[in-house]
């Protein structure tokens, strides 16, 4: 039982707490070290496509490899001084890995700008947690962009870091958090991250590729305890999971849409340049900004029950 303190403790002191502004978080240290490594290999590696892979090679290995030394490095510091030393930082680390209050908290500030009528204050809130240019959107392409974040980051931000931890720990979970962060700084179709971004790209695909699956199944089972459209969620899951760039991304975006009788995804712009993209889900009615907090919910309820399907996991192993 012991084992599984951590990601208890780590789990209550996010939903607690969140990620605290001017707090120290890991996350900023290691978007800093990547950013560190991009420019001294750009440097130091031919300006050309294979250099430009073999740097974004060399910058993930390096970057997964201090990520998981440093916080094994510490845990085996604190254990050496006594083993609840140990179980308090690991879910210091569990909570700063974990997502869930502030992936909440900054969508909602999406959802009171926009019942304010703020328009402008919207588009700056979404602009904080999501990639796409935001100056275009109207209230309803606000609202989708909000969506859309909170049913992809359940996956990367929640179930995903906690299935790592669940099977190796905090450090497990860092390793996690170092790939699926290069993914996010470098892993874009457009130059100039075309070559040096493809294998953090990559691998953020194979490390999801379970997660992203497991993610909308739970938001399925969570979605028919809250009385939302299973049916239709079931339906559009199946039949719209696969309609994205990345094999992942539309898992939990399809199963949300499907949730909540609405059309998620389409065209978006990224750094002034227009991806097509297929819709997601069928607008059987139009979004609203009370979309946001429902996507919260399904948020909420996905993460509780991936904790009990985690606890379950690490008292099995470890048993």
């Amino acid at each position: 039982m012991i084992k599984v303190l951590p990601l208890l403790l780590g789990f209550c002191i996010d939903l607690l707490v969140g990620d605290p502004h001017g707090f120290p978080h890991p996350v900023v240290w290691i978007g800093k070290l990547i950013t560190a490594l991009e420019k001294f290999l750009r440097k130091t590696l031919p300006q050309n496509p294979r250099g430009e892979k073999a740097g974004g090679i060399i910058l993930w290995f390096t970057v997964v490899f201090i990520s998981v030394f440093v916080s094994l490095s510490i845990l085996k510091l604190c254990e050496f001084f006594n083993f609840y030393i140990k179980i308090a930082a690991e879910s210091i680390m569990v909570w700063q890995i974990l997502a869930i209050r502030s992936l909440r908290d900054e969508s909602m500030k999406v959802f009171t700008a926009l019942k304010s009528g703020n328009i402008e204050a919207a588009r700056k809130a979404v602009s904080m947690i999501v990639g796409r240019d935001t100056e275009r959107l109207d209230d309803k392409g606000i609202t989708r962009a909000a969506v859309e974040t909170v049913a992809e980051n359940t996956s990367d931000g929640i179930i995903a870091p906690m299935l790592f931890i669940a099977l190796g720990g905090a450090p497990a979970g860092f390793f996690y958090k170092a790939a699926n962060t290069m993914d996010s700084m470098l892993g874009y179709i457009d130059p100039p991250y075309t070559n040096f971004g493809w294998f953090s790209a990559k691998m953020d695909d194979l490390l999801n590729y379970i997660p992203a699956r497991l993610s909308a199944l739970l938001m399925l089972f969570s979605g028919w305890i809250l009385r939302f459209d299973l049916p239709n969620g079931w339906r559009i899951f199946c039949r719209d999971r696969y309609k994205h760039a990345s094999p992942n991304s539309a898992q939990t975006e399809a199963a949300c849409a499907g949730l909540l009788d609405i059309r998620l995804a389409g065209d978006a712009w990224y750094h002034g340049i227009l991806h097509k993209k297929q819709f997601i889900g069928d607008p059987i009615r139009e979004i609203e900004y009370n979309d946001i907090p429902r996507s919260c919910r399904l948020e909420y309820l996905t993460a509780l029950f991936m904790l009990i399907l985690c606890s379950g996991i690490k008292m099995l192993l470890f048993s």
